[in-house]
């Protein structure tokens, strides 16, 4: 299944919560997108609404919300992360009958 997952945090990291949190999270969202977790990511530009966008492959909602739940800055209470379940443009199939 497809997962959009669109992460906020509440303000933009301090240089300090950068120098504390990155070297584990930009690890632990590498191996999430190695392990074929994460398909696609990108940073939201929006300066009022800092964070990220992930297209996940996962098996169900509660996988990708243990998957983001266990992410540093996720266990920090930092980032959360709003998750939409998506499919096929189903109303394509019509042009095709």
């Amino acid at each position: 299944m497809k997962v959009f997952a669109i992460g906020s945090g509440k303000n933009p990291l301090t240089p300090e919560q950068k120098q504390q949190y990155m070297p584990s999270e930009v690890p632990a969202t590498l191996k999430l997108y190695l392990d074929g977790k994460i398909e696609q990511h990108w940073f939201r530009l929006d300066p009022n609404a800092p964070g990220v966008i992930f297209l996940m492959n996962v098996d169900s909602l509660d996988e990708a919300k243990k998957l983001l739940g266990s992410l540093p800055l996720s266990v920090a209470n930092i980032l959360s992360f709003e998750l939409i379940e998506v499919g096929p443009l189903l109303p394509l199939g019509l042009l095709i009958q």
